[in-house]
């Protein structure tokens, strides 16, 4: 049947068809529902299982480093990022006390733990989902590495002075109130890696995964870089400012890129 609807397609139809790409950011939705109804959401388990287990490979130094579920045989280090976390703790005693939004169950910190063990105190403390909370705490949480349900519950137990999201914000649904709370909650330094940005307009996208990673599709923001800033304006300093990882991302339509962002407070 494949081969009979194969020759009865045109081949300019057919190298379209090719062309399309099935995976990455999708979309110009109007609101999170409509983004919602047209993916599958987060709550699919496979994802918790598949980044528990790369993760303990890690931890358990069957393996060098993970990323979305991924493990390499080698650290890709965001040097940026890591050397703002290096001079934020030289700036407080040689300690780092940080919170760390949609942290997954330590990615950020297995892959920084290395430069970071020196340090006199060092804090790593996870705000997730529930399901992620419960599994850190049986597998992964130890002196330095701990789990929250709540910034506020993280917030009254270890006092943090940096907050810190990397590749997390651009999920949940109002990342805009979101990020005005932040702030209000005055933070001594925030800081931003993986995060999408236009330069400037929003744009709300479902991103499909990989199967090779996971099966999943979920609402994706592509926030306006321009008003992200002015967020920020009035109570902080832009201290630096970086291309991520990923740099350029392949959206149609629009010039869209990672970006990581240090913020200091006035």
């Amino acid at each position: 049947m494949k081969k009979i609807l194969k020759n009865l397609i045109p081949p300019i139809i057919l190298k379209i068809i090719k062309k399309k790409p099935k995976y990455g950011f999708f979309g110009d939705y109007k609101n999170w529902q409509e983004a919602l109804d047209d993916s599958s959401g987060y709550n699919n388990p496979e994802i918790l299982e598949k980044v528990k287990s790369s993760l303990l490979k890690v931890k358990n130094g069957k393996a060098v480093y993970e990323r979305d579920s991924v493990n390499f045989d080698k650290i890709q280090y965001s040097w940026p990022l890591l050397t703002s976390l290096l001079w934020i703790a030289s700036k407080e005693g040689n300690k780092l006390n940080l919170l760390d939004f949609g942290g997954s169950l330590g990615s950020s910190y297995f892959q920084n733990k290395k430069w970071l063990s020196h340090l006199s105190e060092l804090k790593w403390n996870i705000v997730e989902q529930d399901n992620f909370i419960k599994c850190g705490k049986i597998h992964f949480e130890d002196s330095r590495l701990k789990f929250f349900g709540s910034i506020d519950e993280c917030i009254l137990k270890e006092r943090p002075f940096l907050f810190f999201a990397s590749g997390s914000i651009q999920y949940i649904e109002n990342p805009h109130e979101f990020l005005q709370q932040i702030i209000f909650k005055g933070f001594k330094y925030i800081a931003f890696d993986r995060t999408t940005f236009l330069q400037k307009r929003d744009r709300l996208t479902v991103q499909k995964v990989r199967p090779g990673i996971y099966n999943a599709s979920y609402p994706a923001w592509f926030l306006s870089e321009e008003e992200f800033l002015k967020k920020f304006e009035s109570k902080y300093e832009l201290w630096a400012e970086f291309d991520s990882l990923a740099g350029k991302i392949n959206l149609k339509g629009d010039d869209a890129y990672e970006k990581g962002f240090i913020f200091r407070k006035n």
